[in-house]
């Protein structure tokens, strides 16, 4: 096996965790590097477009943790595709934990719009229970099974002590409250429910110092820069892999081979594998031969992948303040504290619990996106669009109590059915590690790099 800047390295899928390792090679002397991307772009799950005049992100939205300690936002700042604000001292020192200081408007299913200052003890309340979620090797044997539970259990017993003397209808708004910002963790796990995460596995997430931002011209324009640094011809493009022989004593000089789908058996002595782990799950007794360790396995069967997606809505009109940042939508018959929805097919829309404004505004262009996760999010996808508007507009009528509000153009994700990645990103699921996190980074096999998975312990579910 070549050891040297000599080696044949070939890179499985050019979304970012792919382009960023063809250029440490690139920069470290090693010029026999190719990456084979299955589709027709770069970016994976990094995709920006339009909705109208403006700009949208159907991938990856935000930089989360804009400061020194991210590479994202190194490479975005050196690039300029930042705004002012987010390069600022002040803002790449805050401490956030992801819940960026943002305005809220508050709107409940009876179509009345209530003031935070009455919605923001739940929001607190929450807040700080995700916050020091316990790990599950530190409590007694009877304590929570999950992320969910634990939450559920807590923001109930604490909401009860520290709620008392408040007014029954604010208690129970506060409760059905509680219901729709569990919701809302379920998006930012890509989760059906919080009962899907593991407390141990939880706990392995940092955040990084920074107030989160997004690309004022979107998030593709990352892509754009770093492509335009590779070498031509260093993609070949709408090549997917069907299989890496690794370990190949038949190949000659080259331990590996990789044959994609067009019949092409490339040679090589090292291949990084970037590929989602939504299609790592699905294409597993395929994709590698012989298979992987069994350790490996148990590892990529741990990990959950899940499906978040997004709703974008445009209105001639803001039906919203002018200073407002999310919109969190209250069901008034959820005060049970729970992030399932009943009937899927009929009630699918009650698992959207807010919409985040798309900013600044601009003339004639008003947007909104509406997030939607779990197996919610899933159906939504073989509606057709017309069905999704609609679905879209009433329950708009809803909770704003006006009828004639009306959608001018939706557009929406559909990362579950998207046969490169079968859902949006991943998470710690239950009886799921930092093991087994480490566990998928160790190179195949054990004596020699020359298979390995590209995976990163700390920063589930974000572009790092």
């Amino acid at each position: 096996m070549a050891e040297s800047e000599d080696a044949k390295v070939v890179i499985v899928g050019c979304g970012i965790a792919g382009i960023a390792a063809a250029r440490r090679l690139l920069d470290a002397g090693f010029e026999q590097v190719r990456i084979l991307e299955a589709t027709g772009r770069a970016g994976g799950r990094i995709q920006t477009n339009k909705l109208g005049n403006k700009i949208i992100e159907i991938g990856a939205s935000y930089l989360h943790g804009p400061s020194e300690e991210n590479p994202v936002f190194c490479l975005a700042r050196d690039y300029d595709l930042l705004d002012p604000e987010a390069l600022t001292p002040e803002n790449q020192a805050a401490n956030v934990d992801e819940y960026p200081p943002w305005v809220a408007n508050w709107f409940t299913s009876s179509g009345k719009k209530v003031d935070d200052d009455c919605m923001n003890p739940a929001l607190e309340l929450i807040h700080e229970l995700v916050d020091n979620t316990p790990e599950s090797k530190k409590q007694k044997p009877t304590s929570w099974e999950s992320v969910g539970h634990f939450l559920r259990s807590e923001a109930r017993r604490r909401a009860e002590i520290v709620w008392k003397n408040e007014d029954k209808a604010t208690r129970k708004l506060l409760f059905c409250a509680l219901s729709a910002l569990l919701k809302f963790e379920c998006c930012g796990s890509a989760v059906h429910t919080m009962d899907d995460l593991d407390l141990n596995g939880f706990s392995t997430y940092e955040s990084i110092p920074g107030v989160d931002c997004m690309f004022p011209s979107g998030f593709e324009g990352l892509i754009n820069r770093l492509m335009s640094e590779l070498p031509t011809g260093l993609v070949s493009y709408n090549h997917p892999v069907q299989c890496v022989r690794w370990n190949n004593t038949e190949a000659g000089d080259h331990p590996v081979t990789v044959e994609c789908a067009n019949g092409e058996k490339i040679p090589a002595d090292h291949v990084i594998v970037t590929v989602p782990l939504g299609y790592l799950k699905k294409h597993l007794s395929t994709l590698f031969s012989p298979p992987l360790p069994k350790q490996k396995l148990r590892s990529i069967e741990k990990l959950g992948f899940g499906t978040c997606n997004k709703i974008y809505v445009e209105f001639e009109k803001p039906w919203w303040d002018a200073d407002c940042d999310i919109i969190y939508l209250v069901w008034e018959d959820e005060e049970e504290i729970s992030d399932h929805v009943s009937d899927i097919s009929k009630f699918w829309t009650r698992k959207i619990p807010s919409f985040t404004v798309i900013k600044p505004p601009e003339s004639g262009s008003h947007v909104l996106c509406g997030w939607i996760s779990g197996h919610e999010a899933e159906h939504m996808e073989t509606l057709p669009e017309e069905e999704v508007r609609r679905s879209m507009t009433e329950l708009i009528h809803t909770f704003t109590g006006d009828s004639t509000i009306t959608p001018k153009r939706i557009q929406f994700s559909r990362w579950f059915h998207d046969p490169w990645t079968y859902g949006s990103y991943s998470h710690p699921a239950l009886g799921c590690s930092a093991q087994d996190i480490k566990n998928l980074m160790e190179p195949l096999p054990d004596k020699g790099e020359q298979v390995d998975i590209h995976t990163k312990t700390s920063f589930t579910s974000t572009v790092y």
